[in-house]
Protein backbone atom coordinates (compact mmCIF):
# COMPACT_ATOMS: atom_id res chain seq x y z
CA UNK A 1 0.00 0.00 0.00
CA UNK A 2 1.53 3.37 -0.76
CA UNK A 3 2.11 5.03 2.27
CA UNK A 4 -0.54 8.45 1.31
CA UNK A 5 -3.03 6.26 1.72
CA UNK A 6 -2.34 6.20 5.58
CA UNK A 7 -3.85 9.16 7.53
CA UNK A 8 -1.00 10.36 8.85
CA UNK A 9 -0.22 12.43 12.60
CA UNK A 10 2.48 14.51 13.23
CA UNK A 11 4.89 13.11 14.99
CA UNK A 12 3.28 9.60 14.94
CA UNK A 13 5.76 7.54 13.75
CA UNK A 14 5.17 5.55 10.30
CA UNK A 15 6.71 2.39 8.68
CA UNK A 16 7.21 3.15 5.44
CA UNK A 17 6.23 1.20 2.67
CA UNK A 18 9.66 0.05 1.32
CA UNK A 19 10.38 -1.54 4.76
CA UNK A 20 6.86 -2.27 5.69
CA UNK A 21 6.84 -4.52 2.73
CA UNK A 22 10.33 -6.44 3.63
CA UNK A 23 9.04 -6.63 7.37
CA UNK A 24 5.41 -8.23 6.33
CA UNK A 25 7.61 -10.50 4.13
CA UNK A 26 9.72 -11.30 7.10
CA UNK A 27 6.66 -11.97 9.40
CA UNK A 28 5.60 -14.99 7.17
CA UNK A 29 2.17 -14.60 7.66
CA UNK A 30 0.61 -16.66 5.01
CA UNK A 31 -0.12 -19.56 7.81
CA UNK A 32 -0.33 -17.59 11.03
CA UNK A 33 -3.22 -17.14 12.85
CA UNK A 34 -1.79 -13.75 15.53
CA UNK A 35 0.12 -11.29 14.56
CA UNK A 36 1.41 -9.13 17.44
CA UNK A 37 2.46 -5.10 16.47
CA UNK A 38 4.18 -3.25 19.17
CA UNK A 39 4.85 0.16 19.28
CA UNK A 40 2.23 0.71 16.34
CA UNK A 41 2.18 4.20 15.62
CA UNK A 42 -0.32 5.12 12.66
CA UNK A 43 -0.76 1.28 12.49
CA UNK A 44 0.54 0.37 9.04
CA UNK A 45 1.82 -2.72 9.44
CA UNK A 46 -1.16 -3.91 11.30
CA UNK A 47 -3.54 -2.44 8.68
CA UNK A 48 -1.66 -3.90 5.13
CA UNK A 49 -1.57 -7.23 7.42
CA UNK A 50 -5.06 -7.07 7.93
CA UNK A 51 -6.08 -6.42 4.67
CA UNK A 52 -3.77 -8.84 3.00
CA UNK A 53 -4.78 -11.62 5.29
CA UNK A 54 -8.32 -11.19 6.56
CA UNK A 55 -8.08 -14.19 8.35
CA UNK A 56 -5.41 -12.88 10.80
CA UNK A 57 -5.95 -11.97 13.92
CA UNK A 58 -3.91 -9.01 14.83
CA UNK A 59 -2.65 -7.28 18.12
CA UNK A 60 -1.75 -3.72 17.61
CA UNK A 61 0.24 -2.26 21.05
CA UNK A 62 0.61 1.19 21.32
CA UNK A 63 0.93 3.99 24.33
CA UNK A 64 0.78 7.05 22.73
CA UNK A 65 -2.52 8.65 22.86
CA UNK A 66 -2.35 10.66 18.99
CA UNK A 67 -1.06 7.05 17.77
CA UNK A 68 -3.64 5.38 19.51
CA UNK A 69 -6.49 7.73 17.86
CA UNK A 70 -4.50 7.44 14.54
CA UNK A 71 -4.91 4.16 14.45
CA UNK A 72 -8.84 3.51 15.61
CA UNK A 73 -9.37 6.11 12.06
CA UNK A 74 -7.19 4.15 9.62
CA UNK A 75 -9.27 0.97 10.83
CA UNK A 76 -12.11 3.05 9.98
CA UNK A 77 -11.02 4.28 6.87
CA UNK A 78 -10.20 0.93 5.68
CA UNK A 79 -12.79 -1.15 7.19
CA UNK A 80 -10.83 -3.28 9.35
CA UNK A 81 -12.25 -5.66 11.76
CA UNK A 82 -9.45 -8.03 12.85
CA UNK A 83 -7.07 -5.40 14.74
CA UNK A 84 -7.57 -5.24 18.49
CA UNK A 85 -6.12 -2.19 19.55
CA UNK A 86 -4.46 -2.04 22.95
CA UNK A 87 -3.64 1.54 24.76
CA UNK A 88 -0.37 -0.04 27.10
CA UNK A 89 3.40 -0.21 27.41
CA UNK A 90 4.89 -3.11 26.47
CA UNK A 91 5.66 -5.69 27.73
CA UNK A 92 2.14 -6.29 29.28
CA UNK A 93 0.74 -9.30 30.09
CA UNK A 94 -1.62 -10.72 27.04
CA UNK A 95 -4.03 -13.58 27.40
CA UNK A 96 -2.39 -14.99 23.18
CA UNK A 97 0.36 -16.60 21.63
CA UNK A 98 1.71 -15.04 18.17
CA UNK A 99 2.76 -17.04 15.07
CA UNK A 100 4.09 -13.35 14.64
CA UNK A 101 5.66 -10.62 16.25
CA UNK A 102 6.52 -7.05 15.15
CA UNK A 103 8.33 -4.45 17.14
CA UNK A 104 8.49 -0.73 15.55
CA UNK A 105 8.99 1.05 18.48
CA UNK A 106 10.09 0.06 22.06
CA UNK A 107 9.62 3.05 24.04
CA UNK A 108 13.36 2.84 25.88
CA UNK A 109 12.05 -1.25 26.82
CA UNK A 110 13.74 -3.25 23.95
CA UNK A 111 15.18 -5.88 26.13
CA UNK A 112 12.50 -6.38 28.10
CA UNK A 113 10.43 -6.31 25.01
CA UNK A 114 12.52 -9.37 23.16
CA UNK A 115 12.51 -10.96 25.91
CA UNK A 116 8.64 -10.56 26.37
CA UNK A 117 7.96 -11.17 22.72
CA UNK A 118 10.04 -14.78 22.50
CA UNK A 119 7.91 -15.49 25.17
CA UNK A 120 4.82 -14.83 23.63
CA UNK A 121 5.88 -16.53 19.72
CA UNK A 122 4.81 -20.26 19.34
CA UNK A 123 8.03 -22.15 17.94
CA UNK A 124 9.14 -21.07 14.55
CA UNK A 125 7.15 -18.15 15.10
CA UNK A 126 8.85 -14.60 13.09
CA UNK A 127 10.21 -11.84 15.29
CA UNK A 128 10.63 -8.97 12.95
CA UNK A 129 12.02 -5.39 14.50
CA UNK A 130 13.20 -2.06 12.29
CA UNK A 131 14.82 0.62 14.19
CA UNK A 132 16.42 4.09 12.84
CA UNK A 133 18.52 4.41 15.58
CA UNK A 134 21.73 2.39 15.61
CA UNK A 135 22.16 1.79 19.46
CA UNK A 136 18.72 0.35 19.16
CA UNK A 137 19.86 -1.66 16.10
CA UNK A 138 23.17 -2.65 18.26
CA UNK A 139 21.42 -3.97 21.52
CA UNK A 140 18.49 -5.92 19.94
CA UNK A 141 21.14 -7.87 17.46
CA UNK A 142 23.40 -8.79 20.22
CA UNK A 143 20.79 -9.33 22.69
CA UNK A 144 19.00 -11.97 20.07
CA UNK A 145 22.34 -13.88 19.44
CA UNK A 146 22.11 -15.12 22.85
CA UNK A 147 18.51 -16.00 22.64
CA UNK A 148 16.79 -19.48 21.07
CA UNK A 149 16.47 -18.00 17.62
CA UNK A 150 17.46 -19.39 13.93
CA UNK A 151 17.67 -17.67 11.13
CA UNK A 152 19.01 -14.16 12.41
CA UNK A 153 18.95 -11.93 9.48
CA UNK A 154 19.77 -7.74 9.22
CA UNK A 155 19.02 -5.52 6.52
CA UNK A 156 19.56 -1.65 6.11
CA UNK A 157 16.98 -0.44 3.50
CA UNK A 158 17.87 2.98 2.50
CA UNK A 159 15.17 4.55 0.84
CA UNK A 160 15.31 7.68 -1.71
CA UNK A 161 12.39 9.43 -3.64
CA UNK A 162 12.37 11.48 -7.12
CA UNK A 163 11.38 14.63 -5.76
CA UNK A 164 10.85 18.30 -7.82
CA UNK A 165 13.31 21.14 -7.07
CA UNK A 166 13.00 23.85 -9.21
CA UNK A 167 13.39 22.73 -13.00
CA UNK A 168 14.94 19.43 -11.84
CA UNK A 169 14.82 16.81 -9.89
CA UNK A 170 16.85 14.85 -7.41
CA UNK A 171 16.54 11.68 -5.18
CA UNK A 172 15.17 12.88 -1.48
CA UNK A 173 16.30 10.51 1.02
CA UNK A 174 14.15 8.82 3.60
CA UNK A 175 16.43 7.78 7.29
CA UNK A 176 18.02 4.29 6.86
CA UNK A 177 16.20 1.55 8.59
CA UNK A 178 18.00 -0.73 10.31
CA UNK A 179 15.67 -4.33 9.90
CA UNK A 180 16.03 -7.27 12.04
CA UNK A 181 14.26 -11.23 11.37
CA UNK A 182 14.71 -13.78 12.91
CA UNK A 183 12.41 -17.32 14.36
CA UNK A 184 11.47 -18.80 17.42
CA UNK A 185 13.69 -22.06 17.90
CA UNK A 186 11.81 -25.01 17.81
CA UNK A 187 12.61 -27.58 20.17
CA UNK A 188 12.84 -31.21 19.34
CA UNK A 189 11.42 -34.18 21.24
Amino acid sequence: MKDDLFLRGHKVPMTKEEVRLAALERLNLRTAKRLIDVGAGTGSVSLEAALRYPELSITAIERNPAALALIEENCRHFDCQNIDIVAADAPLALDVRADAVFIGGSGGNLPDIIDWALALLNEGGSLVMNFILLENYQQAFNQLQNRAVVELESSLIQISRLTALGSGHYFKPNNPTYLISCRKEQTHG
